[in-house]
């Protein structure tokens, strides 16, 4: 009885900090509203603003989308959309990184795929091989918001739309 009570507040409780999971979160000046379907991941690193989870058919197949920002600048555009591509070893020509205008900001789009390499810059990494990048890089006169997604090549294609009208909505709703 006692193991059965336990169990029950585990529960609920795991409900409860389900629950108090943010809807909606500021990175930099912009405030993003998270899709119900993605997510929250408690942040682990200082580094990081923010970071979701889009699940996949099986839990070990799901991608990530951390949020950095960076008052003041956080290092170069095109230095950090390299150094994101230099992450994957894919197939000639896989990698694009294009500039456009959202919401009157300058946003640098980033995608990739192949094997790539996970881990801390300067640690080890994993190879983790059919794998995709797509990555948002929000040049503001407050700092820039870098939002990257990878995981498993189909599920990052899969959510690249939904990923690109998360960003545009948060642009384009700030004050």
């Amino acid at each position: 009885m006692k193991r059965f009570a336990i169990l029950i507040l585990t529960l609920c409780s795991a409900v409860v900090l389900r629950a108090q999971d943010p809807a909606t979160f500021e990175v930099g000046g912009l405030t993003f509203d998270r899709p119900t379907d993605w997510s929250w991941v408690p942040v682990t690193s200082p580094m990081r603003k923010a970071q979701l989870k889009i699940p996949g058919e099986k839990p070990t197949e799901s991608a990530e989308i951390t949020f950095f920002y960076f008052e003041g600048g956080g290092g170069g555009v095109q230095a950090n959309a390299q150094r994101w591509v230099n992450q994957f070893h894919g197939p000639e020509g896989a990698a694009k990184i294009e500039e456009q205008k959202i919401g009157g900001l300058k946003v640098t789009m980033v995608s990739t795929e192949g094997t790539f390499s996970s881990g801390m810059p300067g640690g080890p990494t994993t190879a983790l091989e059919n794998y995709a990048l797509v990555g948002a890089i929000i040049e503001d006169k407050e700092g820039n918001v870098f939002v990257k997604m990878t995981g498993p090549a189909g599920l990052v294609k899969e959510s690249q739309k939904k990923f690109v009208a998360f960003i545009t909505a948060a642009i384009e709703s700030r004050k």
